[in-house]
């Protein structure tokens, strides 16, 4: 490393809400299935193949808590093999359709596709056992990549109402990661990177204009609570912020919001020297000196030639197009072929075409690596560190030939001289932090605040949010010290069903109208549930026990959503740490 000019990570974010026993198609446990099959099982082989080739991919991998619950759940793995026998079974019959209409081409692709699913099949029974989370493990203790944690069902958590949510967020986020990967976390990808610092804070609905503000905890107290040293951020928040523009003029929760973080925010002269190629420790205003966690910085350079279908590597018109399928199947046969065309006019796909435009845009990749590196060592950076962390389905479920280039980047990266790659803990390990800094709230979404989660689409979601937390927050409190089996079920149902509620898959959804209705009925479920309950306890803690339908109706809700079993309704009693001003 102290040759190089400086390292590299990739920080890959897998997530998905919680679907099992909450649909199938189009919204359902198929989004599981396909994400497994288009992106998890890819980015094992990935791994497996550089480790056979004797390099190390040094991936850091966030996997959340939710998908890690869902993963690892013997329903899934049926489930799944199931799917992958369909996907192969569609296959063989869009070749015969293809071959009645004389479609050779598409019915060479019908017979890849027959190939690909007959081979996922095979790794997830032969190669990995049925067990996605046990061979994601087995390659972090072998030292192949890192596994990072996220906020237990991914909530946004500078929107959470109280401290105790978020403690409990971060807090079951821990405990799920020890019981699937044998040791505690180091790094967290922050849902939606999302980030906000210790100040005064009131919700920002019209109903609670007049309420005193609280001063809450920031984000990276909660982090070092818990021995977590390290999380990401967009680049726009080591910047100062302030990335928001319009977007503050759409919904007046914002503005009010945001009035009262700038209120006690002054940014500092060192702020415009910070580099994103530098990690730093993070820390609010006024806070007493606490366990001090460092932040990673995306880099905007890199990002784009990722991201973007239509100026980065997704968008080559010999691509997969992901918008264009065939039906019943769902399998894809044509390329993007520009990304203006209708799909009336996508033309065929070419498996072949693609070996060799993956190959250039990987070695474009690592010269653009090494060429960011270079210039900020000439700027003064001592080992800097360029953090590239983008959504893990972008490899695979949205952009097809996605892994097969993560494998080529990753293979000339390894021999690469001039760059180290590393993980996030590796690189902190080498390169202590020196120096403190402030950051101001906000997020990676659009805007770079919090619009695309609390606007007028999903303000009655929040409603409904803050009022069931202050209920669990007050029961947690008052029947803390009970100890009866029926209670403690009923709680700990209870705090579940709050922290899915708590997603922040649900209000993105509906504010990117992509799945809505879904969204919207997920939301009612779970105050529903999370009513009935509540009530539930009430009873059963005054008469120490269950009548019958109510037994029925716990055990209903504890196999519909039954996730985390170390969950403990007592985290959310009160804030372990209390803030002081």
């Amino acid at each position: 490393m102290e040759d190089s000019t400086g390292s590299f990570t990739f920080v890959l974010h897998a997530h998905l809400p919680y679907v099992a026993s909450h649909g199938k198609w189009p919204h359902g446990t198929d989004w599981l299935n396909e994400a497994a099959a288009e992106t998890y099982l890819p980015l094992l082989n990935v791994f497996h193949r550089l480790l056979q080739e004797g390099l190390t991919p040094r991936v850091t991998l966030g996997i959340t808590p939710v998908l890690t619950e869902q993963l690892a759940d013997p329903g899934f793995k049926e489930e799944f093999k199931t799917y992958l026998v369909q996907k192969r079974e569609a296959a063989r019959a869009d070749q015969r359709e293809f071959q009645r209409t004389g479609e050779k081409h598409l019915r060479e692709v019908a017979l890849y596709w027959e190939e690909v699913f007959d081979a996922r099949l095979r790794e997830f029974t032969k190669i990995y056992g049925e067990d996605l989370v046990g061979a994601f493990r087995s390659l972090q203790d072998r030292g192949a990549i890192e596994i990072i944690t996220c906020g237990a069902t991914h909530g946004y958590l500078p929107l959470i109402g109280r401290d105790e949510c978020v403690q409990a967020q971060i807090r079951q986020a821990v405990r799920s990661y020890e019981r699937h990967y044998g040791r505690r976390p180091r790094g967290i990808w922050l849902p939606e990177c999302a980030y906000r610092p210790r100040y005064e804070w009131k919700r920002p609905l019209k109903e609670n204009v007049k309420d005193p503000a609280v001063l809450r905890k920031g984000v990276e107290e909660f982090l070092g609570e818990e021995e977590i040293d390290f999380f990401v951020i967009d680049a726009h928040l080591l910047r100062g912020g302030k990335a928001i523009g319009v977007y503050l003029d759409r919904f007046e929760g914002l503005q009010r919001l945001w009035g009262q973080f700038a209120d006690r925010y002054s940014p500092t002269k060192e702020n415009t020297e910070r580099s994103p190629y530098h990690s730093y420790y993070v820390g609010s205003f006024g806070e007493e000196k606490k366990r001090p966690v460092s932040v990673l910085t995306r880099d905007p350079r890199t990002g784009i030639q990722v991201w973007s279908g239509e100026h980065g590597y997704p968008g080559n018109p010999d691509y997969l197009d992901f918008h264009k399928k065939h039906f019943p199947g769902g399998h894809r046969y044509w390329r993007v072929t520009d990304a203006k065309a209708d799909l009336a006019d996508k033309q065929p796909y070419d498996p072949r075409k693609v070996p060799e435009i993956v190959s250039q845009q990987a070695e474009h990749f690592v010269e653009l690596v090494r060429e960011i590196l270079a210039e900020a060592r000439k700027k003064g950076v001592e080992q800097p560190l360029l953090t590239a962390p983008y959504d893990a389905e972008l490899f695979g479920h949205w952009w097809y030939e996605g892994p097969e280039w993560l494998y080529e980047v990753l293979k000339r990266l390894d021999r690469d001289l001039e760059v180290d790659l590393t993980t996030g803990s590796r690189y902190l390990s080498r390169c202590p932090n020196t120096t403190v800094i402030s950051l101001p709230e906000g997020s990676w979404g659009e805007g770079g605040f919090h619009w695309i989660w609390l606007n007028e689409w999903t303000e009655w979601a929040w409603k409904k949010i803050y009022a069931a937390e202050d209920r669990m927050v007050d029961l947690a409190g008052r029947f803390r010290g009970r100890t009866e089996i029926p209670l403690v079920r009923v709680l700990n149902q209870l705090a579940r069903e709050l922290l899915l509620l708590e997603s922040s898959d649900w209000p993105f959804l509906i504010s990117t109208l992509s799945a809505g209705d879904y969204a919207e009925l997920r939301i009612t479920e779970h105050v529903e549930a999370f009513r009935r309950l509540a009530d539930l306890a009430e009873k059963v803690a005054e008469r120490k026990g269950f009548k019958e339908e109510e037994e029925e109706m716990l055990t209903l809700y504890e196999t519909q959503d039954h996730l985390f079993p170390d969950i403990d309704y007592r985290w959310w009693a009160e804030v372990d740490y209390p803030v002081r001003a």
